[in-house]
């Protein structure tokens, strides 16, 4: 609450006496009564507050505002990403950006702490989305959904500490694409690592690895190095940090903030520095540890048919199978991935830009069975795009090599050289939107002509529809060339067809 203190003292002397009145007679509720006399303190908190000489206009820590540029480069970035997922038959859905607080607790472990909760309102007790999948999952629960293949983009809200340099935020876009349903093993699982590499490769963003898992092989090693069973998920959050944090660091935190034995982690130790290809797999076949685990076990064989599948998808090099993955959320059940990419400078005089991965994603068989009454399970594995991680690296990219970007789409301006033509103007520019044509006018009733056609080259629009008197008398107009600045006479009936004549060649 605002302190009291930035109210003047005649002011909050004459609000308290309204507090502490008796309740009107003619309201039906006291309350609607104190409510009013509240919002007046808090509006003249906030005005003494804004009048203060050191106030600062900004945006909340973590967050950020996107120019008329910025949104171009995103919105490309996304029509990519999305149209990749219809190319996969995903249909589009969309949940609240707030659930129910006991709908997200109890399904992402030790990031729960993160999740923004609101203020109650109206009896329920509420939360900003902490990411898609959970919402996805009670949506599926919630109407009974058994099979679905869905993509869904939309923002959400972490309470962490923002790092912008590598592309985090406290509110931030996601792009999710997730198979839902019974199906044989690996089939969907292999299709999302496909899509992946689709998205990565058109981003073009520069070379790629893709870090496949299997928590069941995480759990399985677990075991095997003797990590009681009760620590399996804090000792996972633990290995998952190993993309930011040194071995020795993510093991001081196992061992002196989570009470693991230092001979467990060492054996943890030896696992996570295992990465390679499907030979690797075979290789875990004949640990004489994890091979005695059934978990483990299971793991490694649908590790093994998931490569078949992607060597004859062609992308069997960008997968590696590495043991220091884990993916810190708790509702992962099987196999788990996340794209990173190996160098982000793809030309020369780029700057190095660190961003950590850029895409993940991970197979959840329980979650939709967390949310039904009797608890049926509905299987489902699917990915996450990490749209604002992308944007910062295409970003810089573009600061780098000085690229500008076009900020609007329009295809023509309407034009005069004369005074008192207005009318003839909006005439035209209505015919060119009633036939689909992007077009814009400057809104003068007489502006100068050098002024307008200075508008289109600096906006970077290719056509010019000039009007005159000339033209009026002879029934044509006039349509110019920005880039070239030849202009020709049209009959004015002809108009339309001939700017979609042209806009086609372009």
């Amino acid at each position: 609450m605002p302190q009291l203190g930035l109210l003047p003292r005649r002011a909050w002397a004459a609000l308290l006496s309204q507090l502490l009145r008796p309740p009107c007679a003619s309201c039906t509720r006291a309350v609607r009564c104190h409510s009013q006399v509240a919002e007046a303190v808090l509006t003249s908190q906030l005005k003494a507050h804004q009048e203060k000489p050191n106030f600062i206009i900004r945006t909340p820590k973590g967050t950020r505002d996107l120019s008329p540029q910025q949104m171009v480069v995103r919105e490309k970035i996304l029509d990519l990403v999305v149209s990749c997922f219809k190319r996969h038959g995903a249909k589009g859905m969309d949940t609240p950006a707030f659930e129910l607080k006991e709908m997200l607790t109890e399904k992402y472990g030790e990031d729960s702490g993160l999740m923004y909760d609101l203020k109650d309102q109206g009896g329920e007790l509420l939360s900003l989305r902490y990411d898609l999948t959970v919402p996805f999952a009670r949506y599926l629960a919630m109407n009974k959904v058994k099979k679905m293949k869905r993509y869904h983009v939309g923002k959400v809200w972490r309470r962490e500490s923002p790092t912008i340099v590598q592309g985090r935020y406290r509110e931030f876009c996601q792009c999710d694409f997730d198979i839902a349903g019974q199906f044989d093993p690996m089939i969907p699982d292999a299709e999302c690592l496909k899509i992946m590499c689709e998205i990565l490769n058109g981003l073009q963003l520069g070379d790629f690895l893709i870090k496949v898992n299997d928590r069941r092989i995480v759990d399985g090693m677990f075991a095997v190095c003797g990590v009681p069973e009760s620590k399996f998920r804090t000792i996972c959050s633990s290995i998952d940090k190993l993309d930011k944090m040194a071995w020795k660091d993510v093991r001081h935190e196992m061992v002196a903030k989570k009470g693991l034995a230092p001979e467990v982690a060492d054996r943890i130790g030896d696992y996570v520095r295992c990465h390679g290809g499907e030979s690797l797999v075979k290789q875990m076949f004949q640990d004489p540890r994890l091979s005695q685990n059934k978990q483990a076990l299971e793991g490694l064989g649908d590790l093994k048919l998931l490569f078949e599948y992607l060597t004859l998808f062609g992308i069997a090099k960008k997968i590696s199978f590495d043991l220091s993955l884990a993916r810190g959320l708790d509702y992962y059940t099987g196999v788990i991935y996340e794209a990173v990419l190996l160098h982000t400078p793809t030309q020369a005089g780029e700057e190095p830009l660190s961003v950590g991965s850029v895409a993940a994603g991970g197979r959840y068989d329980g979650l939709v069975g967390m949310f039904d009454p009797k608890g049926h399970k509905v299987p489902c594995v699917g990915l996450s795009i990490g749209v604002e991680r992308i944007f910062n690296i295409v970003e810089q990219r573009m600061k780098t090599f000085g690229e500008k970007v076009r900020t609007t789409e329009t295809q023509v301006l309407v034009a005069t050289p004369h005074k008192n033509f207005l009318h003839e103007r909006l005439k035209l520019i209505a015919e060119l939107w009633d036939a689909g044509i992007k077009a814009e006018m400057l809104y003068k009733n007489n502006p100068k002509l050098l002024t307008q056609l200075h508008y289109c080259e600096s906006t970077g629009i290719p056509l010019v529809v000039i009007v005159g008197e000339q033209e009026l008398k002879e029934g044509v107009v006039k349509i110019r060339s920005v880039a070239s600045r030849e202009e020709v006479a049209i009959k004015r009936e002809n108009l339309v067809a001939e700017i979609q004549k042209r806009l086609s060649e372009s």
